[in-house]
């Protein structure tokens, strides 16, 4: 074990880094035969808040021959000191190297996390980059959205795991497991062959394995032996497995500090801007029983006030009306408060929200995405003027005095008078508010920028250029003030930053090991992000992030992660981007019929 404890009184918030929290699993090191490390790179209270990682934390630790441990990034003080002292990043249950691990799991889930992974294995004493690593060291693993274009981080990692993680991981975990101990290349506490272990990774469906391929002059990935699959298809669960009921309670308040449900995973409402509903179809559910049987059990074990149903559009959810009917009638007596995170902008939500008042307090939140009919008939969001008045009405009638709507700017199509429809939409809601609630009412506008995302049908569209984005932002600014309006804005420079690394293939994975050589760590957070870092970081590649940003590609052309498939078509998002230019607006499957995005034919059902 790691001795730090006379390190915890010089940083800040300690408990982040002391482990033994209600619910940690702690098993015998010598009694299993793999060991994992799943990592989060950020700060402890996010990635406490992750709940794909509390699912696969608690699917391993089920298992009697696995183990899975925890690590997340330690903030600036921290890792002063571990490097001044020589340790090494540990895991919080037992306090042991992660390089002491045979896999290590990293989230990739976010862009803005890329120089935190580097760090989180340079700190553990691993080379950062995957050909440097032999079989001294752990299997480096990432899972995440980040992994539906995984070149900008592909030297890093010596595999991918693309899809539903629930059934992938614990293949592989196995598959580590016979290796080890099936032969004089491996044994129960040794190391196993890094090569052979790849090469049979690689034959699961759902593995991308770097080091297999070679880019040809284009810089695509193309085979390097055979059997090995020239595109990769991601895992996708045919049912949820089991949530987990007795997940971890941090020592330090969470980001998001609650018991969580996963209700369904998948959408079928068709936004061409949103990557997760690509990502995550087809739509899977849990049954309403079992999910207030979770949410009991959720409550019993862990002390949690407050329980969140979560999904895509939690509105959507079959069962949702019978689910919140019982935990609304039931849970304010007790005190608990329920959430639905993901409501749309309709009277069914708000009648929803409504069944749960005490647990919203005074506001609800509605994405509208855009002010116009027009621009929300070409992001597909099926959200109508009247749809959104009937909305907000219903909420303020109800006894609401504040509404948060969220918009996006830099949409294909996009006019000035597309944003100055965002003006008065804003206006058009307080004065809604103040018939019911006077000038108790708030209505808070935030607004971000369009991050085209790989395997969405925006995935062409380049992104708005920053010097745009920023007037468009002032304009905003500028027209939504006055008494109980309040306007925010995601700032421009992490949403170029996410769009250029989102966008781009192999070659940016130099850009971002110069960019944490710098110095570039954290840079979700704003007082730690340093743009010009990473501007200077793409010149000295001799690449322009606005240009990478800011690119855009034509339908016919082959795009940096076409070898990764989703089961969703690439015609079909082609069909999706021409339908959005033309406003026209294409049905959710699940009440217009089959669309014939490539699932059903990928899977074999939706």
């Amino acid at each position: 074990m790691i001795d730090i404890d006379g390190l915890l009184p010089r940083v800040s918030r300690p408990a982040r880094y002391a482990g033994g929290e209600l619910n940690a699993v702690h098993k015998d090191w010598n009694s299993v035969s793999t060991r994992l490390a799943l990592i989060y790179p950020d700060v402890y209270e996010v990635g406490m808040s992750n709940l794909g990682l509390q699912i696969l934390y608690d699917l391993v630790n089920r298992e009697a021959d696995f183990l899975a441990e925890r690590a997340y990034a330690p903030w600036g003080d921290m890792e002063a000191l571990m490097r001044e002292r020589g340790i090494p990043l540990f895991s919080l249950e037992s306090r042991r190297s992660l390089a002491d691990f045979d896999l290590l799991g990293i989230s990739l889930s976010l862009e803005l996390t890329y120089t935190n992974a580097l760090n989180v294995l340079d700190l553990a004493g691993l080379p950062v980059l995957a050909a440097e690593r032999d079989d001294r060291f752990p299997i480096v693993v990432a899972g995440g959205s980040g992994g539906y274009n995984p070149e900008p981080m592909a030297p890093f990692f010596d595999l991918f795991a693309i899809g539903d993680g629930e059934e992938l991981l614990l293949d592989l975990m196995r598959l580590h497991g016979r290796i080890k101990g099936g032969g004089p290349r491996g044994d129960r506490n040794g190391r196993v062959s890094r090569v052979e272990f790849l090469r049979e990774a690689a034959k699961l469906e759902g593995v991308y394995v770097p080091s297999l391929y070679r880019l040809d002059d284009a810089g695509f990935p193309v085979p390097l032996e055979d059997g090995v699959p020239a595109t990769i298809k991601a895992r996708t669960l045919a049912k949820l497995g089991p949530s987990p009921v007795k997940p971890v309670v941090p020592f330090v308040e969470a980001v998001h500090d609650r018991a969580m449900v996963e209700v369904q995973r998948g959408c079928t409402r068709g936004c061409r801007f949103c990557q997760a509903g690509i990502l995550y179809r087809p739509v899977r559910e849990r049954l309403p029983q079992e999910v207030l049987e979770n949410a009991e059990e959720l409550i019993a074990n862990t002390g949690y006030d407050e329980l969140s149903l979560l999904s895509l559009s939690t509105a959507d959810y079959s069962g949702v009306e019978v689910v919140t009917d019982v935990l609304g009638s039931q849970y304010p007596e007790r005190r608990i408060s329920v959430s639905l995170p993901s409501l749309r902008v309709d009277s069914f939500s708000v009648k929803l929200a409504t069944a749960l008042k005490a647990s919203y307090g005074g506001g609800i939140t509605f994405a509208p995405e855009a002010g116009s009919q027009r621009l929300r008939d070409v992001i597909n969001k099926g959200v109508t003027q009247e749809d959104i008045e009937g909305a907000v009405e219903a909420v303020f009638a109800q006894g609401w005095h504040a509404v948060k709507l969220y918009f996006m700017i830099g949409l294909p199509t996009e006019t000035d008078e597309d944003l100055d429809e965002i003006v008065k939409l804003a206006y058009r809601v307080r004065d809604i508010g103040r018939r019911h609630s006077g000038n108790r009412t708030k209505v808070k506008i935030s607004v971000g920028a369009l991050i085209p995302k790989p395997h969405a049908p925006f995935q062409w569209n380049g992104q708005m250029p920053y010097s745009k984005i920023k007037e468009n932002m002032i304009r905003l600014q500028r027209g939504i003030r006055g008494p109980g309006l309040a306007f925010s804005w995601h700032e421009p420079e992490t949403s170029v930053l996410e769009a250029a690394l989102a966008r781009s293939d192999r070659r940016v994975s130099q850009v971002i090991l110069r960019a944490w050589k710098s110095g570039c760590r954290f840079d979700a957070w704003a007082e730690q992000f340093d743009f010009g870092r990473w501007r200077d970081a793409f010149a000295a590649e001799g690449m322009d992030i606005h240009v990478a940003a800011e690119r855009q590609f034509s339908l016919e052309e082959r795009l940096p992660w076409d070898h990764i498939s989703t089961g969703v078509k690439k015609d079909f998002l082609a069909e999706e981007y021409r339908r959005s230019l033309r406003a026209e607006l294409s049905p959710d499957c699940r009440s217009g019929g089959c669309l014939a995005c490539g699932i059903r034919q990928s899977y074999g059902g939706c």
